[in-house]
């Protein structure tokens, strides 16, 4: 679903679809899934309902897993579409997913806290 793109990035490509809610979410299982591949650090026992930190456009957001969204969708905020220029959606797009320790930096600024070192996603 997402393969390797930069030293902060993997690429993938999503359907990407209007949203009524204020958060982007995409399918639960496909979520966990990329969440225990790309954001677990392999020690442990660890959890795989970590919001996964995308940008599309110019623009970082937070995604949950939800079981309402179907596979390979990504659902934002109407206003999101908008500012990434995605016409005429469902759209496949080019949507880019932050490296763990990219998100965490990301998940941090927009929160107003603190980034530590030790911070898992």
């Amino acid at each position: 679903m997402f393969e390797q793109f930069s030293r902060g990035y993997y690429l993938g490509r999503l359907y990407v679809e209007p949203r009524d809610d204020a958060a982007a979410a995409m399918c639960r299982e496909q979520h966990e899934r990329v969440n225990e591949q790309l954001y677990a650090s392999g020690e442990g026992v660890e959890r795989t309902d970590y919001p996964l930190v995308m940008k599309l456009g110019s623009q970082h957001f937070a995604v949950h897993g939800d079981e309402q969204v179907p596979a390979d969708t990504l659902v934002v905020p109407e206003t999101m579409l908008e500012d990434a220029n995605v016409r005429n959606p469902p759209s496949l797009e080019e949507v880019f997913l932050a490296k763990a320790d990219h998100a965490a930096q990301l998940l941090s600024i927009s929160e107003g806290t603190p980034t530590l070192p030790d911070t898992a996603v």
